[in-house]
C-alpha cells in the first residue's frame, strides 16, 4: 500500500510539469533562427529523399526511434527502424546512398551509432542527428542537428531518460506532421495504411460495398396496394420498400415503422395504395459516397433505412443500420 497518497500524486504532477516544460522549451527553441532553419532542413532532406528514411537509436532512444519510424511510415514517408548494434553485423546492407539516416542519442556519444556513422556517410547517405548534446561526436558528423536537449530529467536522480525521451518523441511527431502536410497526405491516404482498423473501414468502405441491390431490392410503384407492399417488405428483409416512379426515381419509402404507426392510429388500410401511406421525399445517399456518411445521415434523421441513388436520382440500392453494423462501419 502507498503510505502517502498525496506525496505520490504530487510526484506525478511534478513529473508531468517537468515534461511539459521540456516541450515548451522545445517549442520556443524552434522559434530561434538557427534551430528553426535546422528543422526545416531536416524536413527538406526527408521530403526529397529518393530512398528511405532510416531511423536508429540504442536503449530508450531506440524505443523512441522505432515509434518515429512507425509514425513516418504510416503518414506517407517510406521509413523503417534499424538497430545500430545489428547494423554492425550485417544490417548496414539495408542502408543505401540515397537514404536519409535519422540518428537519436541524447548524449550523442552512443558507441553503436558512432561506429557505423562513418560507413553510412561513406555510402553517401545524409545524416540527421537528434541529440541533446551539440558538441557530441554524433552531432559533429551530421548534416543537420536537431536539438532535443532538456534542462532536467523528470527522474528525481536526473538519470533515467524521461523528459529527454518525451522531447525526442514530440520532435519526431513534429517532423512527421510537417512531412505529411508537405506531401499533401490526406485522410484517405492514411486509411490505406490502416485498412485493418476502424478508421480504415470508415474511410475505405463505400455505400456500394454494403448496399442491397438487384433482386434484393424491394421496389414498388406508387399505385401498389398494401398487400403487395407487405409481401415485398417481408421478402426483402430490410424492413422497408422503396417507391419509384416510371423513370426509376425514388419518390417515397414505406417502412415497417410506418406500418406500425398507421395501425396505432387505426388507419384503414383496405383499398389504399402506397401513394397515400408512404413517406414522400425520402432520405437518399448517392452510391459513390462513403458508408460513414450514410451512418451520419441515419443518426441525424433518426432513421434505420436509407435509399441509394445514382447521379440522376434513380434508385440503385438500399441499406439499413444492420448492414453498417455487419460491415463494422459503426
Amino acid at each position: 500500500m502507498i503510505s502517502n497518497p498525496e506525496e505520490t500524486l504530487e510526484l506525478a504532477r511534478h513529473t508531468l510539469q517537468i515534461e511539459a516544460d521540456a516541450l515548451s522549451d522545445l517549442r520556443q527553441r524552434l522559434q530561434e533562427p538557427t534551430h528553426g532553419r535546422a528543422f526545416v532542413d531536416a524536413v527538406d532532406l526527408m521530403l526529397v529523399c529518393q530512398g528511405r528514411v532510416i531511423v536508429s537509436g540504442i536503449g530508450k532512444s531506440g524505443h523512441v526511434a522505432r515509434k518515429i519510424a512507425s509514425t513516418l511510415a504510416s503518414t506517407g514517408t517510406l521509413a523503417f527502424f534499424v538497430h545500430p548494434a545489428e547494423a554492425s553485423h550485417g544490417d548496414l546492407g539495408m542502408i543505401a546512398g540515397d537514404d536519409v539516416f535519422l540518428a537519436l542519442s541524447h548524449s550523442g556519444e552512443s558507441d553503436e551509432l558512432l561506429r557505423i556513422l562513418p560507413i553510412i556517410k561513406r555510402q553517401g547517405a545524409r545524416v540527421i542527428a537528434m541529440s541533446g548534446n551539440p558538441s557530441s561526436g554524433l552531432v559533429q558528423n551530421a548534416d543537420v542537428f536537431l536539438d532535443s536537449g532538456v534542462a532536467t530529467e523528470a527522474c528525481p536522480l536526473n538519470l533515467a531518460p524521461t523528459a529527454s525521451t518525451t522531447a525526442a518523441l514530440a520532435l519526431g511527431d513534429a517532423l512527421a506532421v510537417a512531412l505529411l502536410t508537405a506531401r499533401g497526405f490526406g485522410v484517405e491516404d492514411f486509411a490505406r495504411s490502416h485498412p485493418g482498423g476502424a478508421l480504415g473501414r470508415n474511410l475505405l468502405t463505400h455505400v456500394s460495398d454494403v448496399m442491397h441491390h438487384g433482386n434484393e431490392l424491394p421496389v414498388v410503384n406508387a399505385d401498389a396496394g398494401i398487400k403487395e407492399v407487405l409481401v415485398k417488405i417481408g421478402r426483402g428483409g430490410l424492413g422497408m420498400v422503396a417507391v419509384c416512379d416510371s423513370d426509376g426515381k425514388a419518390i417515397g419509402i414505406f417502412t415497417d415503422g410506418d406500418l406500425r404507426r398507421a395501425m396505432e392510429k387505426d388507419v384503414d388500410l383496405q383499398g389504399k395504395t402506397i401513394r397515400a401511406l408512404m413517406s414522400k421525399a425520402p432520405y437518399c445517399i448517392e452510391v459513390q459516397r462513403l458508408a460513414a456518411e450514410a451512418v451520419a445521415i441515419m443518426d441525424k434523421h433518426r432513421i434505420n433505412q436509407l435509399l441509394v441513388v445514382d447521379g440522376d436520382k434513380r434508385l440503385v440500392g438500399a441499406l439499413n443500420m444492420h448492414d453498417l453494423f455487419r460491415a463494422k462501419v459503426i
